[in-house]
């Protein structure tokens, strides 16, 4: 038998609908913990969820990246500073073999002193991080250069390429962090060039030329002033990857923040929500059974 269209009967089933409704919502923040689980859930605010989440996903990557190149720059920092303290053993070298009591063999020694001082510092300028020669730019799977103290100019050309890496900062500006090897030891101009005074100061004393030993002094102290300026551009570095990962700590909290006013559930309200909603369900089902059934019958009687 067909039964007739209740009114009644339709609009309570559809407030008993939305009682339910509004308990399994309450029911799911519970659960998961966010008010949005589903897009339905709040359809207005997905664009603003998904722009958040996306914006602390990069900004999770900038930090990452922050922190791989401040183990890099720690590393030249200290490689500079070490090769700081050569080039100021090559002066001293070059400062008693410029005396005139320095004989032929005392400065033949101290020749060979100051070829060790340019292998250290061949080796400084190929100092190596996690599988990267940090001095040779973009071509960081070479070694920047090779020695060979047999040879009158014993350090070769330069074997690695410019250095145009650039490291992103949280508010997406772009900094250097490096400098090559080439930039660093072996200037084009030549009174800043460390391997060439080291190399000229070498060759002085092992020649024995009161001339050449004279100008070699100098020469050292020029190429020191200029290394120290490199020294300088990692500090520089240092200071700009500190503050950017303060930077970037600091919009993470901001983002976290934001995206947790879009997303997180109120616990307190949630479980107020399903507590009203399993009360007014049972008053409406209490409500529902009290009523009285009649039928056709019932006034035909």
């Amino acid at each position: 038998m067909i039964e007739a269209y209740n009114p009644q009967s339709a609009a309570f089933l559809a407030g008993l609908q939305m009682i339910q409704n509004r308990a399994s919502q309450a029911q799911r923040e519970l659960t998961t913990g966010y008010k949005i689980n589903v897009i339905s859930d709040s359809p207005n605010q997905i664009p603003n969820l998904l722009q958040d989440q996306a914006n602390i996903a990069h900004n999770d990557q900038v930090t990452l990246n922050l922190g791989r190149v401040k183990s890099e720059t720690d590393t030249a920092e200290s490689a500079l500073t070490t090769a700081i303290t050569q080039l100021e053993h090559a002066q001293t070298l070059a400062a008693q073999g410029a005396t005139d009591i320095a004989s032929a063999s005392e400065r033949a020694n101290l020749a060979d002193q100051m070829g060790e001082v340019l292998q250290d510092l061949v080796n400084i300028a190929g100092t190596n991080v996690e599988g990267r020669y940090i001095f040779s730019g973009d071509n960081d799977q070479t070694v920047p250069y090779t020695i060979d103290l047999t040879q009158a100019n014993p350090v070769s050309g330069y074997l690695g390429s410019p250095s145009t890496r650039k490291i992103e900062a949280p508010d997406g500006s772009l900094f250097s962090v490096s400098i090559t090897a080439q930039d660093i030891f072996d200037s084009p101009t030549a009174a800043n060039n460390v391997f060439q005074a080291v190399t000229n100061a070498r060759n002085a004393l092992a020649s024995n030329d009161d001339n050449a030993i004279a100008a070699a002094v100098g020469q050292l102290s020029t190429a020191d002033a200029f290394l120290n300026t490199k020294l300088a551009f990692y500090g520089m570095a240092q200071d700009k990857i500190a503050n950017s990962t303060n930077d970037a700590a600091n919009l993470e909290t901001s983002l976290k923040t934001e995206l947790s006013g879009i997303q997180d559930a109120d616990m307190t309200q949630a479980i107020t929500d399903l507590m009203q909603s399993q009360t007014q369900q049972q008053a409406a089902l209490t409500s529902e059974a009290q009523l009285p059934r009649k039928t056709l019958f019932d006034y035909l009687g």
